[in-house]
């Protein structure tokens, strides 16, 4: 089994041709009898349509407060606009993908301090933590060839509150649950850099160790911390090897899944 994590800004007019040569690859590998499972988000959309009714998103440490009317905002691009695009893209590229909500079942985040959001508790608001999914449903789309792709939002069970959650949350711990093969989390930068600024500075593989130090020394920040923290917990629960990739170009995904760390950076253990 393989888990993919694509971001929001994948499917932005600028990155359509990466989007499309991922839809390509993602075509290849079921072709030839890989099973996938697709996560994604929405942040630029979902940002772009909050400033146009008005709602000036509230970011801590390249995380998401969502307060009611953001949740309403996510509900409609990343359940909405993003999966229905996502899946359409995918589909000209011969990948039978069906898009989900409901999948993914949560309880309310509660208030906690985060790394790199001060030492107080942040209380996220309409945010979850994922507590299972329907691994069932999932399990018998890839039995029968279809490629599932999941929004980021969670439900709870008990209540029927809608969650917002990140998703390299949702794609770690997914990936956790499926004792996923490879985790691929396709994100706007072409992997871990040693500089920010600079591409060429890729770092091709990273161990636990060496991801928790390039945290603590500010080498890594931003909106990467989160990415590896939750990464960490996936190959703690199993995960065989997590991939941070970027700007990819037709074949990149391919030779992420059979020559790990020749694209992106690979995460072991």
């Amino acid at each position: 089994m393989i888990a993919i994590k694509l971001g929001g800004e994948l499917l932005l007019p600028a990155s359509l041709d990466e989007a499309r040569a991922i839809a390509g690859d993602v075509s290849r590998l079921t072709a030839r009898g890989e099973r996938v499972v697709i996560v994604h988000g929405g942040g630029p959309q979902a940002t772009e349509l909050s400033k146009r009714l008005g709602i000036e998103p509230r970011l801590v440490a390249g995380r998401r407060i969502t307060d009611e009317a953001t949740l309403e905002v996510m509900k409609m691009t990343v359940a909405g606009r993003v999966n229905v695009d996502l899946c359409a893209l995918l589909a000209a590229s011969g990948v039978r993908a069906v898009g989900l909500s409901g999948a993914i079942r949560a309880h309310k985040r509660p208030p906690r301090v985060v790394a790199g959001g001060g030492p107080e508790p942040i209380d996220f608001g309409h945010v979850g933590d994922v507590v299972g999914f329907d691994l069932e449903l999932l399990v018998s789309l890839g039995a029968a060839g279809r490629v599932p792709v999941l929004a980021c939002l969670g439900l709870d069970p008990e209540s029927g509150a809608v969650f917002n959650i990140n998703a390299d949350v949702v794609a770690t711990q997914l990936a956790a649950a499926l004792v996923a093969d490879k985790l691929l989390l396709i994100t706007g930068t072409p992997g871990v850099l040693g500089d920010v600024k600079d591409p060429t500075t890729r770092i091709p593989r990273l161990s636990r160790a060496e991801g928790k130090r390039a945290i603590a020394d500010g080498r890594v920040g931003g909106g990467m911390i989160p990415k590896l923290e939750e990464a960490f917990g996936a190959l703690d629960a199993g995960v065989r090897e997590i991939h941070i990739l970027g700007k990819l170009v037709p074949g990149d995904l391919v030779h992420a899944v059979d020559q790990p760390g020749h694209v992106g950076t690979v995460l072991l253990p």
